[in-house]
């Protein structure tokens, strides 16, 4: 059992540091309780949107611009190191391909996440619209990943002989890290390869 609660820590290592630089038990059933830090929250929103609506509007105009087409569809799974760390362990630790699996539980999150940010949503999106829509894929990341976790807590649970507690918190930690991740490294017309938008052409 110290074996494995041993694994069980470098996995949450991986976690923890495999997120890009930069939900279980709350209320509402997420882990988040909205009751909490409201006014805090309203803040940052406005901050991010009057930091972010320019390039928003670089992105609107570029996706005008004749000849701009959007890009084949592709995708890293998880950012940050996150998959190619967990394919490694899978191949380097006795069992841990076994319980679990060779990509991140959460892999589908990712993808899905990567899929919405390829587009940059709609065409004619403005660019208030837009700034809503990328918040939106981030929010449904941060909710999938904890979801995530509500299913496997009870298996990782008993395989490591931890409390479904003590497991949801650390999906929950993951689950936020992932959102303040992509909040801040997200941004359109940034240049990076994960950007929002990053299917189209780089902005000038």
């Amino acid at each position: 059992m110290r074996h494995r609660k041993r694994q069980f820590l470098l996995l949450a290592a991986l976690l923890v540091t495999g997120c890009d630089p930069a939900p279980g038990g709350g209320s509402d059933g997420t882990g988040y309780d909205a009751g909490i830090g409201s006014d805090i929250g309203t803040g940052i929103d406005a901050l991010e949107r009057q930091l972010e609506l320019e390039r928003h509007e670089r992105l609107v105009l570029l996706k005008s611009e004749p000849g701009s087409t959007l890009a084949e569809f592709s995708t890293d799974g998880c950012s940050g190191g996150l998959t190619i760390g967990w394919e490694y362990l899978a191949g380097k630790i006795e069992n841990f391909q076994k319980q679990h699996g060779t990509q991140p539980a959460w892999e589908h999150c990712c993808v899905a996440h990567d899929r919405r940010y390829h587009r940059g949503g709609p065409s004619k999106a403005t660019a208030s619209g837009s700034f809503d829509l990328r918040r939106q894929a981030d929010l449904e990341l941060r909710a999938c990943v904890g979801e995530t976790g509500t299913v496997r807590a009870p298996l990782l649970s008993e395989e490591y002989g931890l409390s479904v507690g003590q497991v949801m918190t650390l999906y929950d930690t993951i689950a936020e890290l992932m959102y303040r991740a992509v909040r801040i490294g997200g941004v359109p017309c940034s240049g990076l390869p994960w950007r929002w938008g990053y299917g189209w052409p780089v902005c000038n």
